[in-house]
């Protein structure tokens, strides 16, 4: 097989560590460009950092065209859309650098030329940081936390909790029905069966 690079660079500086991704019905692909994989050898290779902050960017295949669509992140992460493609969930890990700062996700707008406006807080997530987290088929966010999975429903009322010993970094739902929720968990990886089903494409 081969490897195609679609997008290393944005208005010629070096991308910083492209780190989450979602692909809308249309073929776009949204993704995540936090700084993490460049701070330190821990999650990458130390380097300097070209761009001017942390963003949000928007690849569209057909054009061959990089687009940042959000610039106003901390340390933005995983992401989502919503059943209808009408919103994207996007998390802010910024506190992995502060006390003080965003441990949240937040919920845009997607306009019909592929921009966002808006960008309310949806969630706060505590202990620890919304990094990965998916929708299930009624539109019900499961994300990662610190003492595990938290479940909620589309107005970020918390519906309940799965526990694990260790902090949860991502999860996806799988098998054959999509009912199996499978969570990484710092050196872990666990499986559950829930009773509902993930809402992936195809």
């Amino acid at each position: 097989g081969t490897i195609t690079t679609l997008a290393d660079s944005y208005e010629g500086k070096k991308l910083n560590s492209p780190n989450d991704l979602v692909v809308k019905s249309d073929g776009t692909i949204w993704f995540t460009d936090p700084a993490y994989g460049i701070e330190s050898d821990y999650e990458g290779n130390k380097a300097p950092r070209e761009q001017a902050g942390c963003f949000v960017f928007c690849f569209d295949p057909k054009t061959n065209s990089l687009t940042k669509v959000a610039d106003d992140f901390d340390r933005p992460n995983g992401l989502a859309f919503s059943l209808d493609e009408k919103q994207l969930y996007i998390a802010d890990t910024g506190m992995t650098h502060g006390p003080d700062r965003p441990h949240h996700i937040r919920v845009l707008d997607v306009n019909n030329n592929n921009t966002l406006s808006g960008g309310r807080v949806f969630a706060e997530i505590s202990p620890g940081l919304p990094d990965g987290f998916r929708l299930d088929i009624k539109g019900n966010i499961w994300t990662s936390a610190g003492d595990g999975v938290h479940i909620l429903n589309r107005a970020g009322v918390t519906l309940g909790k799965i526990r694990t010993p260790k902090p949860v970094s991502n999860l996806t739902f799988g098998g054959p029905e999509k009912n199996r929720l499978f969570i990484t968990a710092t050196n872990c990886v666990h499986a559950v069966y829930v009773s509902t089903n993930g809402a992936q494409f195809p």
